[in-house]
């Protein structure tokens, strides 16, 4: 990747399904030894029946998994990025902006910096285009477009702009 011109690598380190991404942690570790200037990590919050139970989640099972999981692969990061996507999130708007205030409040009292990953759609249909919450955070906008550049960016969640993009998948 270096040698390519890339210095910034996230990688996923908790999955959809409730489990760690052990390649994941594999991959920040690559990434450091590989003198990549920033590394990152990102969880992707599970809300399947396999999940741990609303009241775990509550609890933020899942970020203290992933921050553990970094930790025990020997590794960090610069910042832990909370994936905000339309994929398996009840349709109670309200409960789903307390599951993101608890994890982004559980992840900073570990230490750590967050992030937010979503774009305008996922945001509407989770949280409601106006919920501005966690807008004090960094935002990573997903807007595939092919173009590696902030244009075409409309406000949503408090956000005036993105921090990164991602242009591709």
């Amino acid at each position: 990747m270096k040698s390519n011109g890339y210095s910034f690598y996230i990688s996923r380190v908790y999955r959809s399904n409730g489990a760690i991404d052990s390649t994941g942690v594999t991959n920040i570790k690559n990434a450091w030894s590989a003198s990549l200037s920033h590394v990152d990590a990102y969880i992707f919050p599970c809300h399947s029946s396999s999940c741990p139970s609303a009241t775990q989640q509550r609890l933020t099972v899942q970020a203290v998994d992933a921050v553990n999981a970094v930790k025990n692969g020997g590794t960090k990061i610069g910042m832990m990025w909370i994936d905000v996507e339309i994929y398996n999130w009840p349709s109670n708007q309200s409960n789903n902006r307390q599951f993101i205030l608890d994890m982004a409040n559980k992840l900073v009292a570990l230490g750590y910096k967050v992030g937010i990953y979503s774009n305008n759609n996922n945001w509407q249909s989770i949280v409601g285009t106006d919920w501005n919450g966690v807008s004090k955070y960094p935002l990573w906008w997903a807007n595939y477009n092919g173009h590696a550049d902030l244009n075409n960016f409309k406000a949503f969640g408090g956000w005036s702009k993105p921090t990164i993009h991602q242009a591709r998948f």
